[in-house]
């Protein structure tokens, strides 16, 4: 099946590798970029960083961050994310490493509780945004 010409796969190995039938994100007429959820996966070792929501955030982040680079944008030109949390009493602590990433215009979120998420990690993060 060939791929519309409005639309590009992304896929860096500065973060994980999909690990199902989907790309890291997908590029659309240039101008926007759609990510697959990103989890706390360190791309050099396939493993899950820590069990701490904190480090997981931080993880997730800077997968994401990596990208949104591979498809010419970057954190500070997303325009919407949305947040899945396998426990809502982690909200704190994953929002205050998120508030270090998004700064200035910060994008719209949504933020959700789960019953599970893959590789039961505590936090997965997907985004829209501009190229």
């Amino acid at each position: 099946m060939s791929v519309p010409s409005n639309r590009t796969p992304i896929l860096t190995s500065a973060a994980p590798a999909p690990v199902g039938p989907y790309n890291q994100a997908i590029a659309v007429q240039g101008s926007m970029v759609f990510t697959a959820g990103q989890i706390a996966l360190d791309p050099v070792t396939g493993e899950i960083v820590s069990d701490d929501i904190a480090a997981q955030t931080e993880r997730v982040l800077e997968n994401l961050a990596a990208v949104l680079a591979a498809a010419g944008s970057s954190l500070a030109n997303t325009v919407k994310t949305t947040v899945y949390l396998a426990d809502m009493n982690d909200f704190a602590a994953m929002n205050e490493v998120y508030s270090r990433y998004f700064t200035g215009i910060v994008p719209a979120r949504s933020c959700v509780e789960v019953a599970r998420l893959p590789k039961d990690v505590r936090v997965e993060i997907e985004a829209i945004a501009l190229r």
